[in-house]
This record gives structure tokens, C-alpha cells and sequence, in this order.
């Protein structure tokens, strides 16, 4: 055997190993259906932008995509179940602002978001509003302040889960506030706002998507919203520094993880999908309509952006010396 002949059969040799490899890359995503894994319940806006990532990975991929909710401690459940996924484009995360804090509030929680996850894209924000129960008689943030202060056993706060937007701002409602009040965590904002409603929990700080429809139709009671000035998917309803807390200002925003090593032509064409989603008039219009605003980013500027978040967040923590549940 000439060495021209070795060398085209070791080239052959190599070619065949890597070609495997090759096409399972090229097939992403239609060698098999795509599970993007919600950790929390349906009915809140982490459920709703699931369904929108699979909806159009499957219409411009031509992919089957299913949502699993995978919900439990706080979240954890469904993230780990993502992290323990392999790392080629079928299995993603649909989540939020938890996703980013929870190894700062979950004892349990021992990976790092920007170490051990792919980011791929932010897709939506949401102010954050805090709410009353309706069958309280108090009708503004100063009088409830002055009731909890009096009788501080008598109200409670409802939290969605450990970690959450919510969470932080209770915290940080408290300590600006100077007001204690017993904090009792749900599964998700529903059973948190299910709860309010019933009367068993007091007040409750969340994303505006499911707490402003509740509070237009009276179930409970608008005290305020973390914005800088009133936001015009609620113009009606005070800032909460309006109401008596200067510079109070939350969010929730959401997003689409991928394990780490996930190859990153996956994670751009992911983001690209998203991006152009999300300046679509239709999907403004109707993201809007459920008080959630749309957001285009880069990869490199979501990262940047998680990475303020955890910052925040910690500094938070520590001022009132949380401690990991």
C-alpha cells in the first residue's frame, strides 16, 4: 500500500467516525421530539411562554416539541431535571427570574446558573404588583402599612415560591417598610393568589400577569406596582413609591435554558427564533395583553444581564441575613 493510499483510507477512516456526529448535529431538531420543561405549574406566565417556545420551535423547525411541567421544591425539580439531560438541543428549560437566584435561597440548589446552564434567550418581563385581599377593608399601601404595624399577627404574606421575583421584593418590602410580617410559601402564584383570594394569606407581591386581571375583577385589591412610574399595562394602579416606598422597583422576567456544553449554533438559533418572535406585532399585541412585555436580546447581553440580577440578589440576601431553606 502507497502512502497516497494510506492516507486517503485513514482519511476515510476518520471521515466515517465523524460523520455520525455530523448528521446527529444536522438533524437537530427533528431526530426526535424536543421536551422543554417547565418547573412550575400551568397557569402563570412561565407556563404561557413555554407553550409560545415549543409552539414556534415546532412551526419554524417543523419539530416535535412537548411542555412538561415538572414541578416541586421551589422549582428545583424541573431545573434539575434539565441539568441532568444531555446536552444536544432536546431538552430545554422554560423559567424565570428563579432559575438565576435559587442556589442563593435553596439549600438544596447546588449549581451554579451561569456555570452550569446555557442560556439561550430572555424572552418576556413583567412588572411586579403587590395585592391585598379584597376582604381586608383597607384600601391603600399607607393603611395597611399602619395595620400591620399595629397588629403585625394579623397579616400574612403569600409567596410563590423560594427564590422568586416576589420573594426578593417581599424582603426587600419589609426591610424598607420596617414592617414584619409572617411569609408563607406556595407552589406557583396560583395556589399563592388561590389562597389570597380565599382570604387565608393577606397580601402577595407577583407578577403583574396574573395578579392584575384578578384585581380588575375585584378579587383582590391593587396596593401598588414596582415600576419607576406607572406603566401603561396599568395605568390605574400607583407606583408603589407613589404609595410610600421610594425607588421599589421589580421585575420577573423569563427565559430558555439549555444543559451546559449544549453546542452553541443550537443556542443562536434558538435565540434568533426568539428574538424574531418577539417583533412580531401579533406576539406583542398579545403578550402585552397579558402585562407581559416582550424582550430581544443578545446571548451575550442576557448573561450580562442574569449576572447583575445574582449581584442584586445577593446583596439583598445578605442585608437581612437570609439563610438557604
Amino acid at each position: 500500500m502507497n502512502r497516497r493510499h494510506l492516507l486517503a483510507t485513514a482519511a476515510g477512516g476518520v471521515a466515517a467516525l465523524a460523520a455520525p456526529a455530523i448528521q446527529a448535529q444536522e438533524a437537530w431538531p427533528r431526530a426526535r421530539p424536543i421536551r422543554v420543561i417547565c418547573p412550575w405549574p400551568p397557569g402563570a406566565a412561565n407556563d404561557a411562554l413555554a407553550r409560545l417556545t415549543a409552539a414556534r420551535l415546532q412551526e419554524k423547525f417543523g419539530a416535535t416539541v412537548v411542555v412538561e411541567n415538572r414541578t416541586g421544591g421551589a422549582g428545583l425539580i424541573g431545573t434539575n431535571a434539565v441539568l441532568q439531560a444531555g446536552p444536544d438541543g432536546y431538552t430545554l428549560l422554560a423559567s424565570a427570574f428563579n432559575t438565576a437566584v435559587m442556589p442563593l435561597v435553596l439549600r438544596g440548589a447546588t449549581f451554579d446558573p451561569q456555570r452550569d446552564l446555557e442560556v439561550m434567550a430572555r424572552t418576556a418581563a413583567a412588572p411586579l404588583v403587590m395585592v391585598m385581599s379584597a376582604q381586608r377593608p383597607q384600601r391603600t399601601l399607607a393603611e395597611v402599612l399602619a395595620a400591620a404595624r399595629e397588629q403585625p399577627r394579623e397579616w400574612n404574606f403569600a409567596l410563590s415560591s423560594l427564590g422568586s421575583a416576589g420573594h426578593l421584593a417581599t424582603i426587600d418590602f419589609m426591610r424598607r417598610s420596617g414592617v414584619q410580617i409572617n411569609q408563607v410559601t406556595y407552589r406557583g402564584t396560583q395556589p399563592a393568589l388561590t389562597d389570597l383570594i380565599a382570604g387565608n394569606a393577606q397580601l402577595l407581591i407577583d407578577p403583574s400577569f396574573a395578579l392584575l386581571p384578578a384585581a380588575a375583577d375585584g378579587r383582590v385589591r391593587a396596593l401598588g406596582i414596582a415600576t419607576a412610574a406607572r406603566s401603561s399595562l396599568a395605568p390605574n394602579v400607583p407606583t408603589v413609591t407613589e404609595a410610600g416606598l421610594p425607588g421599589f422597583e421589580f421585575q420577573s422576567w423569563y427565559g430558555v435554558w439549555a444543559p451546559k456544553g449544549t453546542p452553541a449554533e443550537i443556542n443562536q438559533r434558538v435565540n434568533d427564533l426568539m428574538q424574531e418572535t418577539m417583533r412580531e406585532p401579533a406576539i406583542i399585541e398579545r403578550l402585552r395583553s397579558q402585562i407581559l412585555e416582550p424582550v430581544t436580546e443578545s446571548i451575550v447581553d442576557t448573561r450580562r444581564f442574569i449576572a447583575s440580577e445574582i449581584t442584586r440578589a445577593t446583596e439583598l440576601l445578605r442585608s437581612v441575613n437570609y439563610q438557604p431553606e
